[in-house]
């Protein structure tokens, strides 16, 4: 790296534009050299892959990806960030800047970020879709759900993030934060959790702890799955009220669509207990479950 991203080179750098860092926009920047370095190497990047880079900030993270991926889509909604990471980003021929807000909406990304992503695609042979980033806590969760509903579907992710998030990525039935998003996830991809991080190693320092984790698609567990917005969107309703028994969930989710004695016939068929709660189901269960509601309903949506 040209210059190493340390609190007092970040301070000055600021202090050279005049401005702060914005909390809005969830700017807390990794300090530690060797942690910026773990997240590029944990994505394993190579001639054929396209990055996309979600918070540019000054740049750091992508001055270490540009030499080993074909191309670098990175994203920053900042203007004043935008432009300093510009100087730093002005010598690599492979990398696209984008100074733009990367979620047009909660459900989906920017039309400019897709178009830009699809471009790389084309222009690199064999490619593969890549997501490396310092995400900002507060799109964290969007953008790794969404990726997985884009037309261009990632290899893998690898994404720094809030610890809570991470453990909700990776979590197992039964455990406290086994949920919606767990399934989604973990019925598409391997997931782990590469690296957890103090609050020290950013500035300025987060109130929580963060983690470095590891998406990667499976191919196969995709195909598995006939309707992933069915499946994601039905899942997230089951789970509205994680505690109450599966039955009442399923019930109240599908009020408009099925009977209670079509309920109560699917979940005999599955050989649910009276008394079962939905996050006691383990993923291939929930993915037979729902594919029997689906053919049921397959018209309902959240």
């Amino acid at each position: 790296m040209a210059e190493r991203q340390t609190k007092s080179y970040l301070m000055h750098k600021l202090r050279e534009i005049g401005v702060e860092p914005n909390s809005r926009h969830g700017q807390n920047f990794l300090i530690d050299l060797n942690l910026v370095e773990l997240i590029a190497r944990s994505a394993d990047l190579g001639p054929r892959d396209v990055v996309l880079e979600i918070g540019t900030g000054t740049g750091s993270l992508t001055e270490l990806m540009a030499p080993q991926a074909s191309h670098v889509i990175t994203v920053e909604i900042d203007a004043n960030l935008y432009e300093l990471a510009s100087e730093r980003l002005l010598r690599f021929d492979n990398v696209t800047q984008l100074q733009v807000d990367a979620l047009r909406n909660k459900g989906s990304f920017a039309p400019e970020v897709l178009e830009a992503v699809g471009d790389a695609l084309r222009g690199t042979p064999d490619s593969r879709l890549k997501l490396v980033a310092n995400l900002p806590y507060n799109v964290a969760t969007p953008i790794l759900s969404n990726l997985l509903l884009c037309d261009y579907t990632p290899h893998s992710m690898v994404a720094t993030i809030q610890k809570e998030l991470a453990d909700r990525i990776v979590a197992e039935p039964w455990s406290k934060d086994y949920g919606a998003l767990s399934i989604w996830m973990q019925s598409q991809a391997t997931t782990e959790i590469v690296r957890v991080m103090s609050p020290k190693v950013f500035w300025p320092a987060p109130k929580v702890e963060s983690a470095i984790v590891k998406i990667v698609v499976d191919p196969e567990r995709r195909a598995a799955i006939p309707d992933l917005k069915y499946f994601q969107q039905i899942v997230r309703a089951l789970f509205l009220h994680r505690r109450k028994f599966l039955r009442a969930n399923v019930t109240s989710a599908m009020k408009r669509h099925l009977t209670k004695e079509q309920v109560d016939a699917v979940l005999d068929e599955m050989e649910f207990a009276d008394d079962a709660r939905t996050e006691q189901i383990d993923i291939a269960t929930m993915q037979t479950f729902t594919e029997k509601l689906r053919q049921l309903a397959p018209d309902w949506t959240l």
